[in-house]
């Protein structure tokens, strides 16, 4: 919005050169991030006071760690105040044409809604468990579908037009069109190697993305400040690849490929990191206020579309190996116990309790510990991550 109104500004007063200064996308990444702190830490106080108005306060299930237990009513949802920081600040700064920055902004929103919903099931009904799995996994589906639907064609070409074209000749192909190997799946430290992945390869990678990070990122959010961080971090390293992606200049000398518009992703990487770092403020331990699933399914989301759109998914495992940890104990603690019980009759654990940083809980680790060793531990992935931009 500021940019368009910048540069029809420059364009009815040429003396005032410094207007140019909105054409730089690192200037309006800064202002993004700047933007969407002090929207987060002015607006925090008076949503937490409304959200405690509502008693809208955290349900703690019965089997959960005894320590939580007087975390009990301390109000939830405070994600909102992310995704209104992230929206206003992306609106303001972003290049509104940008197709790629519209993408995200509905992927986001829309597992925010997702998130909402369930919460607001968690608070009005009192139930712990929220929004039935199956109920929500649908809605989940139905979002990154549609996103993978619509990547596969975009990533490709340049712009709205070419991609209808794209698409209308690969209905009339018969389903079979071949993509650029920008599309195709890179492998990290290598150099200028991509496997095809075809259309329907690409959709169903980007759905298991998009869902799958926004599922662990939320299963990441269960101590104060330990999801938050990682988020800021990982969303911070992809907005450098964002931007490195989108220069016609920096990805050819770095050998990565070129996707005009994915640049721009930079400015609402920004914005999330500002958001989120205004959250922390009041999520720090103790908390005053909790995400709830209406931030981590959809900071999850957003971190899903935009590695693909960058094409960093395997650097996004990588750097989001916190995300990846929590989400494989969960599924491992759950498959075990079902094994054991169907073999002896009853159920056995491979971990005291899961996710993996109850785990670590449970062996004597403060919650202060776990944290802040999550966070030193996603700080080196994220230095990992980044070394591939070089390491090639």
């Amino acid at each position: 919005m500021l940019l368009t109104l910048a540069q029809w500004l420059q364009a009815q007063a040429p003396e005032y050169s410094f207007f140019r200064v909105f054409n730089y996308i690192t200037f309006r990444a800064v202002m993004a991030a700047l933007t969407a702190l002090l929207i987060g830490l002015a607006a925090g106080p008076a949503v937490i006071r409304h959200l405690t108005a509502l008693k809208i306060g955290q349900p703690v299930r019965e089997y959960a760690m005894q320590t939580h237990l007087v975390k009990s009513g301390t109000p939830t949802m405070g994600g909102v105040l992310i995704l209104i920081g992230i929206t206003v600040s992306t609106l303001l700064w972003a290049d509104l044409s940008n197709r790629f920055v519209w993408i995200v902004l509905i992927v986001t929103l829309g597992f925010g809604a997702i998130g909402w919903v369930d919460d607001w099931r968690k608070v009005v009904n009192k139930d712990p468990e929220g929004m039935p799995s199956r109920e929500k996994y649908l809605w989940q589906s139905l979002i990154g579908l549609t996103a993978a639907l619509y990547l596969v064609f975009s990533i490709s070409e340049s712009n709205n037009l070419r991609v209808l074209e794209l698409f209308s000749s690969w209905v009339q192909s018969g389903f079979d069109v071949n993509l650029p190997p920008k599309a195709g799946l890179l492998l990290p430290f290598i150099k200028e190697v991509s496997y095809p992945l075809g259309v329907f390869g690409f959709v169903i990678l980007t759905y298991l993305v998009i869902v799958g990070s926004s599922n662990a990122v939320n299963l990441t959010d269960g101590l104060d400040g330990l999801a938050i961080m990682p988020v800021v971090m990982v969303g911070s390293s992809l907005g450098a690849f964002a931007y490195v992606t989108g220069s016609a200049v920096y990805s050819k000398y770095l050998l990565f490929p070129h996707i005009p518009g994915s640049g721009e992703l930079m400015i609402f990487c920004a914005a999330m990191a500002g958001a989120g770092l205004a959250f922390l403020w009041f999520n720090a331990h103790p908390a005053q206020v909790f995400m709830g699933d209406v931030g981590a399914l959809a900071l999850g989301g957003a971190l899903g579309t935009i590695a693909v759109i960058v094409r960093q998914e395997i650097v996004l495992a990588i750097m989001g190996g916190i995300f990846v940890a929590e989400a494989v104990s969960v599924m491992l603690q759950v498959t075990y116990f079902k094994y054991t019980k169907k073999k002896f009759g009853e159920g056995r654990r491979l971990f005291k309790m899961a996710p993996l940083h109850h785990h670590f809980e449970k062996n004597g680790w403060k919650e202060t510990q776990v944290v802040i060793r999550f966070w030193i531990i996603t700080m080196l992935l994220c230095l990992v991550g980044l070394s591939t931009l070089k390491l090639r």
